[in-house]
């Protein structure tokens, strides 16, 4: 086990320096000059050629590269071109408020759709099955900001037990924050159930079909027992990896999310970088959504080797 962690953590640190460059090159050929959206339109030549020096524009890609991961690691993140705010501290504060709405989001999701998926697979083509399968899949279908839209409309103006917008104050606690975390975290899940049920569901039937558990039954051990300790500890390998997955949308992805609910997040800081030509911000949202969503699939990777020791023997 402890070679393969380590192995893990090597890929997981060859994957980060890659993704390092593939941002910056992108950054680069983005259109448009960050000089010229900092000054305006009507700056000059002589103001616009005197920022790309003072920025560092005018040297070499591979000594910009460097320079910015140099710093970046050690944990200088520079000055945002547009709010003039350290890019460090402005990135953390998203980064906790994307956190908060992920971590609800999961634990409400996972739970539910993976009880729900194990249910309608131990319920194979009888009514629980079907009405699982038609509910998850009909809510699928309906885009994040139609969901949401209904969600407020529903518990924010008729039932009027939910705030509508989730514009959560710089610093506030968690237990402050919560009741304006719940709506848009209600919209992250119904987007995720029917993903992880169908999955679920499949690999639940799956198993369930192996001669292991005929071999379990006929030896004594009891539905119960055999489901929880062998069917789903099987059965849930896939579905860990969509989880995992999962993270790294609920980081970044969830744009559609924070605008309808006008929450303070990782995504929205993603786009007002990209509309205002901040590269340095961009450059750290992306890196920072990279970082978490490969420590999220590590820690998939720890768990397959928990669940499935041939996988760390291989």
């Amino acid at each position: 086990m402890p070679r393969y962690v380590v192995r893990r953590l090597g890929f997981l640190i060859l994957t980060l320096l890659l993704t390092s460059m593939i941002i910056f090159v992108i950054t680069r050929l983005l259109p448009g000059d960050a000089a010229r959206v900092i000054l305006g339109r009507e700056a000059s030549d002589q103001a616009l050629q005197a920022l790309r020096q003072e920025l560092g524009m005018d040297r070499p890609a591979i000594v910009q590269y460097l320079d910015w991961l140099w710093r970046f690691v050690h944990g200088d993140w520079g000055m945002s071109y547009s709010t003039k705010l350290p890019i460090r501290d402005l990135v953390l504060e998203r980064l906790v408020a994307s956190l908060r709405l992920a971590g609800l989001t999961l634990l409400i999701a996972v739970p539910l759709s993976v009880g729900l998926g194990a249910l309608a697979g131990l319920k194979e083509n009888k009514a629980a099955d079907n009405a699982i399968s038609v509910a998850s899949l009909s809510v699928v279908g309906l885009p994040e900001f139609v969901t949401g839209l209904v969600l407020i409309q529903v518990f924010a103006f008729r039932l009027k037990v939910l705030p509508a917008s989730s514009s959560v104050a710089p610093g506030a606690s968690f237990a402050e924050a919560l009741p304006m975390l719940i709506l848009p975290a209600l919209t992250a899940t119904l987007v995720l159930l029917a993903y992880v049920v169908r999955l679920t569901r499949a690999g639940v039937i799956e198993e369930l079909k192996q001669g292991y558990v005929r071999t379990a039954r006929l030896k004594g051990l009891d539905r119960r027992t055999v489901i929880l300790r062998h069917v789903l500890r099987n059965a849930l390998l896939p579905t860990i990896t969509v989880i995992a997955i999962s993270v790294g949308w609920l980081m970044s992805g969830l744009i559609v999310v924070e605008n309808v609910f006008n929450y303070p997040g990782l995504g929205r800081l993603l786009t007002f970088a990209i509309a205002h030509r901040d590269l340095p911000l961009l450059q750290a949202v992306a890196f920072i959504t990279v970082l978490v969503f490969a420590v999220a699939n590590l820690v998939a990777d720890l768990l397959y080797a928990y669940l499935n020791p041939r996988i760390r023997l291989e």
